[in-house]
């Protein structure tokens, strides 16, 4: 959809949408919305001829899915073609896009600051750039829950301190009381032990890439020559972006906190809260699954959340949203 189509489209003032990032695929995703419009394969095999592989074929079979850099272009293609669909059945741009880690790019192409295939092929590389800045257990991530994030913080600094080698970070704020840390595996698994001495929660999460710490510094360094080399203009929704929960006023600045993004904390917390400052009373995720709607629900300001992966979601949050905000469904 062209930048000029995108401005004529209805706006809707209490509504943002969220893009998912790693975590929320799985097999066979999309499935049943894809029976019911051609447009979601159309986007795939437009983003498969991008990469040079079947992305439509690792999603349904999954095949390498859990594979970061088959991943990463995977599920940013997922959020597009639901994004193509919501507003080819008449649902209204959002005030606000925002993506949790990956889907900070899912958010700048339905935002229209860089082409979907562009896109897919910036994830491809930063996924396998991001596999190749850690050998292969070598790092790990954890969520640790019921702690305050200074506290996480604290243990982090405590541990890394006293180890001879590595490094352990706080990787993503997603709601108060769960921080997700990421580092060189013993440091993680220091990390949980004493987390759990003091009472908290620790969950090793399943993944092949300890993201957003320090780790990802050298695969961030090699990143930045690919973006610079990118087409990419401020998106005609404004996005806030993960490292300081803020809009860019340029596109310098756009790239650098992409660029940053690697190896610093995924601010979502103050994300949603920027969200809710604005008077953003609807959380709508455009991906796979229904994690960050779910997280979302907690929320006083947040009236309804919603989730467009199948057909009847769709529904549901078109007619919601489009009655909340005056528009004849």
């Amino acid at each position: 959809m062209s930048a000029k189509r995108l401005e004529q489209v209805a706006q809707a003032s209490k509504t943002a949408f969220v893009f998912p990032g790693q975590g929320s695929q799985k097999i066979g995703m999309l499935a049943e919305i894809a029976e019911q419009f051609s447009s979601v394969q159309e986007t795939f095999a437009e983003a498969s001829a991008a990469v040079g592989f079947d992305l439509w074929h690792i999603a349904q079979s999954g095949e390498g899915l859990n594979e970061t850099a088959n991943t990463q272009p995977v599920l940013l293609t997922a959020s597009i073609a639901l994004w193509r669909v919501w507003l080819e059945q008449g649902g209204l741009a959002p005030n606000f896009l925002a993506g949790h880690s990956l889907g900070e790019y899912s958010a700048l192409v339905a935002g229209e600051a860089m082409s979907l295939a562009d896109a897919v092929k910036l994830v491809h590389l930063r996924g396998k750039l991001m596999q190749s800045a850690v050998p292969q257990g070598e790092g790990a991530m954890a969520a640790i829950l019921g702690m305050a994030d200074e506290q996480v913080l604290a243990l982090c600094k405590a541990v890394t301190e006293a180890a001879a080698e590595g490094s352990v970070n706080a990787a993503n704020y997603n709601t108060k009381g769960q921080v997700v840390v990421a580092g060189t595996t013993a440091l993680v698994e220091a990390v949980m032990a004493q987390a759990k001495e003091q009472g908290a929660k620790a969950i090793a999460l399943p993944v092949s890439v300890p993201s957003h710490c320090l780790l990802m510094k050298p695969a961030a360094e090699q990143f930045a020559a690919a973006l610079e080399q990118t087409a990419i203009e401020l998106p005609c929704i404004p996005v806030i972006q993960n490292v300081n929960a803020a809009v860019a006023s340029n596109v310098a600045q756009l790239r650098q906190a992409l660029t940053e993004q690697l190896y610093q904390s995924v601010q979502w917390t103050n994300t949603i809260q920027s969200l809710q400052d604005q008077g953003v009373t609807y959380i709508v995720e455009c991906g796979p699954g229904a994690v960050l709607s779910n997280m979302a629900k907690r929320l006083p300001n947040i009236e309804k959340t919603f989730a467009l992966d199948t057909p009847s979601r769709m529904e549901d949050a078109l007619k919601t949203i489009l009655a909340a905000e005056g528009t004849n469904v």
